[in-house]
């Protein structure tokens, strides 16, 4: 058994179909179906087994799935490892960010390129639990998200906490006008818009908490993952949201008001996160060595 038999049988796998693999494999069908039957003579084991059309893993089948999913992608490290020990860092850092962190990347992102001409970089957006699963998936190695996660599959750098403010439409002058801080109490019955993760316990289920805290339960008529399009119905006054403060960095919304909560007891709490005992990539840790990280958990 070799890794290009290994590479073949993971690709019927996940296929499920000599006709489909062979055709994602760029080989004939034949060949293919005489690599699966030499593989499980050698082994001396039935790997598959027919369901119609599609295949179905043995018991072995699944054994031998896992491990070779686990080699191949060891593989793939390898050769990353030993390409960047012999030209430096080039190729692609692919890296996530949750849209309320975004304020975090550019400055980083411009001294690292300066830094690293031939390095290209790949972006993904989204929401704590849809990045961690990237990250997972092997999308992208890393990732600023917002604390908790709810795995402790991955190493995790802390960044400085941030406070939680209040933002609502400039024309909400009863409210508004001359107000530079509030207390949780105030917020009773304001309408709120929430950031609320696709999946997952996060900032959403944090504030609802702390109104209660406060005595009350608070009147959420909004929720969404995107903090973007949360800003945009609180400028045309559907009613008021709480976010981060950094999430706010950089941003000219028209129509906005930003009011600190003097009593609000949550932060914030942003972080670098990535796989635990996976290889990264010699850019990637370089990457996060630009932080200053208030506690490292490895």
């Amino acid at each position: 058994m070799d890794i290009r038999q290994l590479r073949y049988f993971y690709v019927i796998a996940q296929e499920r179909q000599i006709t489909r693999a062979a055709k994602r494999l760029h080989i004939a069908q034949p060949p293919l179906s005489q690599q699966l039957k030499q593989l499980e003579a050698e082994l001396e084991v039935s790997l598959v087994e027919r369901n119609g059309r599609t295949l179905e893993l043995t018991e072995a089948g699944k054994v031998l799935y896992q491990r070779a999913e686990k080699i191949l992608h060891e593989m793939e490290d390898l050769v990353t490892e030993v390409k960047e020990t012999g030209v430096g860092i080039r190729g692609t850092l692919s890296l996530g960010s949750v849209k309320s962190c975004f304020p975090y990347l550019p400055s980083k992102l411009k001294s690292f390129r300066d830094e690293h001409p031939l390095l290209r970089y790949k972006l993904q957006e989204g929401d704590t639990s849809s990045l961690s699963e990237s990250i997972r998936n092997r999308e992208i190695e890393l990732a600023i998200v917002r604390l908790p996660i709810d795995s402790e599959d991955f190493s995790v750098v802390h960044l400085p906490t941030e406070p939680y403010v209040l933002v609502v439409p400039d024309g909400w002058s009863d409210f508004a006008a001359g107000r530079t801080s509030v207390s949780m109490s105030e917020l009773e019955k304001i309408p709120l818009l929430l950031l609320h993760r696709l999946s997952g316990v996060g900032q959403f289920e944090m504030i609802l908490e702390e109104c209660r805290q406060h005595g009350f339960e608070p009147t959420v008529i909004c929720e969404c993952p995107d903090v973007t399009m949360l800003l945009s119905l609180v400028s045309a006054q559907v009613g008021a949201t709480i976010v981060p403060k950094a999430s706010l960095k950089d941003r000219h919304d028209p129509g906005l008001r930003v009011i600190a909560i003097h009593d609000a007891r949550i932060q914030a709490e942003p972080a670098i996160v990535w796989m635990k005992e996976r290889f990264l990539s010699v850019a990637a840790r370089k990457f996060i060595d630009q932080f200053e990280p208030v506690e490292s958990l490895q």
